[in-house]
């Protein structure tokens, strides 16, 4: 897989934040080499949380969130800023950028905190060093390293003086963010670790209504690709004609991996003695919290009318007529619970809710599209308010029965 092909999910988040006209797009596109943001001295021309995929030496592939302004005003405006802090919750790397002339502002200082108090890596960038680099400039223009709040502190190592028109450091501000990035956590697989060079893993891909027309969803796509790491081989088949695929492989497949909505067919058709889990349970282990969604997963068991069911997605999509999400799921709910008078709400893309207490259980999406860092902040405000979060293939492997069988291949993520 190429830089440029890689999934934006597996990609390094940099958000960019500062105040209106500090230069946040002057420094994206110094950094990038190119024209990608838009600059203006007109206060709030970036509105919007703005992604970019590109390629960002020494980083590699990354995903640069451009934000809007933190001094934005109005009631539009408060809603504006609201959505740039929601952006640190998929931030791996924060950059602050600071107009040097006007010195740290509450502004720069209040998400500042709250970088540092989700531990975030970070960058404070003091931009327009050159309106401070005269004699006459320099007099007028703070100490950035004297915080407004005393008990503030900014590691000097953390902090780069930067000029977007003379190119002061930028190459420095590039290999500083690279410094920032995440160690890769090698002994994280999504399905590699439980493979042998040679080994058979048979993928159970559904083609319906629901399908994409003329590709893979991306889970399969990942899988596909972490089998082939670890020298093994992937069969490929619809559910339809598994059972014939089994009967002549002339070996036992190390793994049947399938589409969750094909649970119980799947299971039916492979035999015992053959390791069975689903896309989605990989995901979440590999991204999420496999122990709290599948303790989660129990309260399928215990709702009563009237009860709140949350089903978020990661992504948006066209939704067909017999939807997973939508349709599927709360009617197989129902029917597991006798048709008791459950609501289900729905929220999709970026949109999670700040409150989670109206709500009974969430059900979550294998979070393919969302990186880790916002994934785990999901799970982690369903476990702090108290409440229930599974996923998708943990919740459909529970309704159908086969939630212990398909847990066996990933036990010890369990422990």
């Amino acid at each position: 897989m190429s830089l440029n092909s890689t999934p934006s999910a597996d990609r390094v988040h940099i958000g960019i934040f500062g105040r209106r006209n500090a230069g946040k797009s002057s420094i994206i596109n110094a950094i990038t080499g190119q024209n990608l943001a838009i600059v203006s001295d007109v206060l709030g021309t970036t509105t919007d949380p703005v992604p970019k995929a590109m390629e960002l030496l020494p980083l590699g592939p990354v995903v640069i969130i451009d934000t809007p302004g933190l001094d934005d005003i109005g009631e539009l405006g408060e809603l504006r800023v609201k959505k740039a802090y929601q952006i640190l919750n998929k931030t791996d790397i924060a950059v602050l950028v600071i107009d040097a002339s006007l010195g740290m502002t509450p502004e720069d200082l209040s998400i500042l905190k709250k970088i540092q108090d989700k531990k975030i890596p970070y960058v404070v960038v003091k931009n327009k060093s050159d309106l401070c680099s005269s004699a006459e400039n320099s007099a007028v223009c703070p100490n950035l390293d004297s915080m407004p709040d005393a008990s503030f502190h900014i590691d000097a190592s953390n902090s780069i003086e930067v000029s977007t028109v003379t190119g002061y450091h930028v190459h420095e501000l590039k290999e500083l963010i690279a410094s920032q990035a995440p160690e890769e956590d090698q002994d994280k697989y999504l399905v590699r670790d439980l493979l042998n060079p040679n080994d058979f893993v048979v993928l159970v891909v559904p083609i319906d209504s629901a399908a994409p027309k003329g590709r893979l969803i991306l889970p399969q796509q990942q899988t596909i690709r972490d089998v082939l790491e670890a020298g093994a081989i992937s069969i490929v088949t619809r559910d339809t004609e598994l059972k014939e695929t089994l009967s002549s492989l002339g070996k036992k497949p190390r793994l049947v991996i399938t589409d969750s909505q094909a649970f119980a067919k799947v299971s039916a058709d492979t035999p015992e003695d053959i390791p069975l889990t689903s896309f989605s349970i990989l995901l979440s282990r590999y991204k999420g919290n496999l122990k709290l969604q599948v303790e989660g997963a129990q309260m399928l068991d215990k709702l009563e009318d009237g009860d709140k069911i949350l089903v978020c997605e990661g992504c948006t999509h066209h939704r067909q007529c017999d939807d997973i999400g939508t349709v599927k799921l709360p009617r197989w709910i129902r029917q597991h619970t006798g048709n008791k008078d459950l609501h289900f709400e729905f929220t999709s893309g970026t949109e999670f809710p700040v409150d989670l207490s109206p709500y009974k259980l969430i059900i979550h999406c294998g979070g393919c599209t969302l990186n880790e860092r916002e994934m785990q902040y999901r799970l982690k405000c369903a476990e702090d308010q108290g409440v229930p979060i599974t996923n998708y293939g943990t919740a459909i492997a529970h309704l159908k029965g086969v939630l212990e069988r398909s847990l066996i291949p990933v036990r010890g993520s369990l422990e």
